[in-house]
């Protein structure tokens, strides 16, 4: 163990059970992943390794993520907030954080929505493509979703095309009804299509945030 190391432990504010609250955020897209603790112990394994480790409250032991499920999570930075009791740990995720098999712990239903808010638009893009990819594991019979894997790459393509140009025409005949309504279905398609390609939309997200970043 390094002496900078130890000093970082001797520095941060450990509660009454010597743990420290632990939040992850996926270094590329900013999302919240997921709040744990970590003690002494799995801090400075996590320092050394450059994968997250926490302790685990229920079961009184340290737990390195991913270790069963191949969904290790690598440091890329490390963050102490102004009173030295809180952690903030970027990472690169290799897989879901959640032991759900979701992307984020909190891709759940907010209690608390403002409607205009970009959190909000975020939050209904994130719950259709977690709905999209339950259509897409569970296959259930009549729904348009399960139609849709089940013909294909060639078909999602083809709807992508169409909806498209129907886009495109929406737009031509400057009918913000319309445009709504087919920019709708064009962006669930959109979806599909990630899906069937498995790339997660976090990945756009984070792509354009590059973009944005860059100009």
């Amino acid at each position: 163990m390094s002496q900078v190391n130890q000093a970082w432990v001797d520095q941060l504010k450990w509660d009454g059970d010597d743990l420290i609250p632990t939040v992850i955020q996926d270094v590329k897209t900013k999302r919240v992943l997921t709040v744990a603790y970590m003690n002494p112990t799995s801090f400075l394994k996590t320092l050394e390794t450059k994968e997250t480790w926490f302790y685990s409250r229920s079961r009184q032991a340290l737990w390195h993520k991913g270790e069963t499920s191949g969904n290790t999570q690598r440091v890329v930075g490390i963050e102490v907030d102004c009173d030295g009791d809180t952690l903030l740990i970027q990472v690169e995720p290799s897989g879901p954080a959640c032991h759900t098999g979701a992307n984020s712990c909190f891709d759940g239903e907010m209690i608390i929505q403002n409607e205009n808010s970009t959190a909000n638009f975020e939050g209904i893009l994130s719950r259709l493509e977690k709905r999209v990819q339950e259509r897409e594991k569970e296959r259930p019979e009549g729904a348009y979703t399960t139609y849709l894997f089940e013909k294909g790459i060639d078909k999602i393509l083809k709807k992508v095309g169409e909806e498209t140009s129907e886009v495109i025409i929406a737009a031509k005949n400057r009918s913000a009804g319309e445009l709504r309504y087919e920019m709708a279905d064009l962006m669930y398609h959109l979806m599909v299509l990630l899906r069937e390609q498995n790339l997660p939309f976090a990945e756009v997200l984070a792509e354009l945030e590059s973009r944005y970043q860059e100009h």
